[in-house]
């Protein structure tokens, strides 16, 4: 044991006897502060009990003597109470410094009510103890950043999978016939999109015949052209026949040049192509309005 470690062992027992004694007090003033009182709004009573449990792992990583370690045992129950908190707070767009900074507010109260407990003018222990429990509540505040952090990104992951989803609909066009008219770039995380939507789209409308559309799709490479492939694939297992549609002549060439083989999928110009095939295949003729093409006189 170093010879820092063992100095700051008498404080961090200090510390922790302090939590243990005053925690109800902690968690009385704790339960105003912003951190607590943006969460629980209905009743009061919940964001102390929260506190309860939040001081109460302190003392237990205050007694371990590890301040300063964010993987001291303690620090899980923080994870578990402040992490959930924290996600509450970054749905409603905190961000992690935010967060970190209610969690910094977190700390003048403790450390008047431990400086209360010191004669004044304070003495070298009352600054031991004070720093130790400021080292302390600077690794909680690391602890619930890290947390906050984490949140943050299963948000993104979450909204960049919901906006896949927005950009990649899938639409009903006939009894039996859903389409997807893609737009933009495609790459793997969409192509798999628009591979479970489909196949959802398939099972829920009982369709017999979907349309790929990509008539939007900027370029094709290999990688395109295998999602494509694997997509056309899967829809035949499901037992529904898939129309690649709306292949331009530069998408066309860029194809032939890869020396991809489509021959076995089924291709049309058009949507609407696709489309009437579709319906041709079910016994329903499309044909033009009698006044098509027809000019007033």
């Amino acid at each position: 044991m170093s010879d820092q470690h063992a100095a700051d062992e008498p404080a961090a027992r200090q510390v922790g006897d302090f939590l243990e004694r005053r925690r109800e007090q902690i968690a009385q003033r704790w339960a105003d502060a912003t951190l607590f009182r943006a969460v629980f709004t209905v009743s009061r009573d919940e964001a102390v009990e929260a506190c309860r449990v939040v001081v109460e792992a302190l003392t237990q990583v205050a007694y371990s003597g590890r301040l300063e370690d964010i993987e001291a045992s303690g620090f899980e129950v923080v994870r578990d109470q402040l992490g959930r908190m924290s996600a509450s707070l970054t749905r409603t767009g905190y961000s992690p410094a935010q967060i970190a900074g209610e969690v910094a507010g977190l700390r003048p109260p403790a450390v008047e009510l431990l400086r209360g407990e010191f004669p004044d003018p304070p003495g070298p222990e009352s600054t031991e103890s004070v720093l130790a429990l400021t080292v302390l509540l600077d690794t909680l505040r690391l602890v619930v950043m890290e947390t906050a952090l984490t949140e943050g990104e299963e948000v993104i992951s979450r909204q960049r999978q919901q906006l896949l989803e927005v950009a990649t609909p899938v639409i009903n066009l006939w009894e039996g016939v859903v389409a997807v008219p893609l737009i933009g770039t495609l790459d793997s995380a969409r192509s798999q999109v628009v591979m479970e939507s489909l196949l959802e789209a398939i099972v829920d409308q009982r369709a017999r015949y979907a349309i790929l559309d990509i008539t939007g799709v900027s370029t094709v490479d290999s990688l395109v052209a295998q999602h494509l492939m694997k997509t056309v694939a899967a829809a035949r297992l499901m037992g529904a026949e898939c129309i690649v549609s709306g292949i331009r002549p530069a998408i066309a060439q860029t194809i032939v040049h890869l020396g991809i083989d489509l021959g076995s999928v089924l291709t049309r110009a058009s949507l609407a192509d696709a489309l009437a095939y579709a319906l041709s295949q079910q016994g329903i003729q499309v044909s033009p309005s009698a006044g098509a093409g027809v000019s007033p006189r």
